[in-house]
């Protein structure tokens, strides 16, 4: 499933859309980015899921070669998290469902 259609799928907006239209292979949820480098495997995870929208997201999302950020519960995205994600070809999404709930459509989609 590429970003696009995942997008697509989970009712999010696509707020960066400056990117390949890669397939996702997995994700990574967490609102702790030291846990997310800590734990989320290179180049196996996909998609970033959380709340952390700022630009320090983007800084470990390229850390980890992630292609995509999803940003929940309708959380406002800084401007220069976009031109960040936009520099780094990153999309970032944006939904008004929690975490959990996100996760879950995603594991359920990709599985």
């Amino acid at each position: 499933m590429t970003i696009r259609e995942a997008a697509d799928a989970l009712g999010a907006e696509i707020v960066q859309n400056e990117f390949d239209d890669t397939e996702l292979s997995g994700a990574y949820t967490s609102d702790l980015l030291s846990d997310v480098m800590a734990h989320a495997r290179a180049n196996d995870a996909g998609a970033l899921i959380t709340i952390q929208a700022h630009k320090n997201t983007v800084a470990v999302a390229t850390l980890l070669d992630m292609s995509a950020i999803i940003i929940c519960n309708s959380r406002p995205i800084l401007e220069d998290m976009i031109a960040a994600a936009k520099d780094e070809g990153i999309a970032v999404m944006r939904t008004g469902e929690n975490q959990y709930t996100v996760s879950g459509k995603l594991y359920a989609l990709l599985n």
